[in-house]
């Protein structure tokens, strides 16, 4: 690559191929939840999956509600149909990071 095709990202400065950003097959974004029952793991998976449909609605996680599960933390998986998708729920989902 030659220096002429390098290009600094305006709004954080930073230099890189979105290549290196999106990869191919990286599609499964994984969520820690920390909570101290049942009802506010779920409560908080809600607003994680809310905001996973905002960006694909077919989106799939592999949590089941009715199993028992441990709290330290729980971790969830959303698998979105693209890497792209993934990208835009984790950059969107820091807001819901506390």
């Amino acid at each position: 690559m030659s220096q002429e095709e390098i290009q600094v990202c305006d709004a954080c400065g930073v230099t890189a191929e979105m290549g290196y950003v999106i990869s191919e097959g990286d599609d499964v974004a994984e969520v820690e939840i920390f909570a101290t029952d049942k009802a506010a793991a779920l409560a908080e998976f809600g607003a994680y999956l809310a905001l996973a449909k905002e960006v694909n609605d077919a989106v799939i996680h592999d949590l089941d509600a009715e199993a028992d599960f441990s709290f330290s933390p729980l971790s969830v998986k959303l698998k979105f149909e693209c890497s792209a998708e993934k990208l835009i729920f984790e950059l969107r989902s820091r807001s819901l990071a506390k």
